[in-house]
């Protein structure tokens, strides 16, 4: 049965990507352990709204775990201490009473804070327009069975395009590597005949994007892995590498 908990929350306080950032202290009381973790810091941007001072912003949109936006790292994890969830679908009756927690926004440098706990993500987006997409010659819609795919490929496209681009990922990462996005949606679409077309300008001008926004390389820890809240598997980094040397040796 849940229960109404006291906490305390040390929240990044940062009011611009060029202004020094520190954390600050607030006590919450009589906090429901029903609640979600974004409700409770409605609770509190109310609390800081009535005393007069500057409520903390956060990013959020559909609360329903499928649009990344909510990018909390708390307690040094992204999303937070459960596995296989966005931030809006952390509930508060995963801390305990008197517990401290700590809330940072995105760590990395693809990532630059815009203000306390809200992060520009249009990297990932830049990374997507220069080669997530597929040229299809437009008319009349085929039949379902018109391409033949094995059962197999189609299962492993399905689970990479699962990928909402929170960017955890990176912000896992201890290099701020954006590798297990960028080959989960170069693999959602290599694994399909519709992506073959442009598999290796594809491949070859999304990693040259990441590079280019600032993004480091993978070393293989798998921390991305381990926090990615839909358990996107490092086998699509295996996949974006040979697609990649392809790209390259056929140059």
């Amino acid at each position: 049965m849940d229960k109404n908990i006291n906490i305390t929350l040390k929240v990044w306080r940062q009011k611009g990507p060029r202004e020094k950032g520190a954390f600050e202290t607030y006590k919450l009381t009589d906090v429901s352990q029903g609640s979600s973790f974004l409700e409770m810091l409605d609770v509190l941007n109310e609390q800081l709204i009535n005393e007069g001072k500057e409520p903390v912003v956060f990013d959020h949109d559909c609360r329903e775990g499928i649009c990344g936006m909510c990018s909390l790292y708390i307690n040094g994890h992204p999303h937070g201490p459960d596995t296989s969830v966005t931030t809006c679908q952390l509930h508060m009756r995963r801390f305990n009473d008197g517990e401290t927690i700590t809330i940072e926004p995105w760590r990395s440098a693809g990532f630059p804070v815009i203000r306390d706990l809200m992060v520009d993500r249009t990297a990932y987006d830049k990374i997507i327009q220069v080669g997530g997409f597929v040229s299809v010659n437009t008319g009349g819609i085929p039949d379902a069975n018109a391409i033949p795919i094995p059962k197999k490929d189609a299962d492993l496209a399905m689970d990479a395009a699962s990928c909402i681009g929170c960017g955890a990922c990176a912000a896992a990462c201890k290099n701020g590597s954006a590798m297990l996005f960028v080959s989960a949606k170069v693999s959602q679409l290599a694994l399909l005949p519709q992506g073959k077309v442009e598999a290796a300008r594809r491949a070859k001008a999304m990693v040259a994007k990441m590079d280019e926004l600032g993004f480091g390389n993978c070393t293989n820890t798998r921390a991305c892995e381990m926090e990615c809240p839909k358990d996107i598997s490092v086998s699509n980094i295996a996949r974006l590498n040979r697609e990649f040397i392809w790209a390259k040796l056929k140059d």
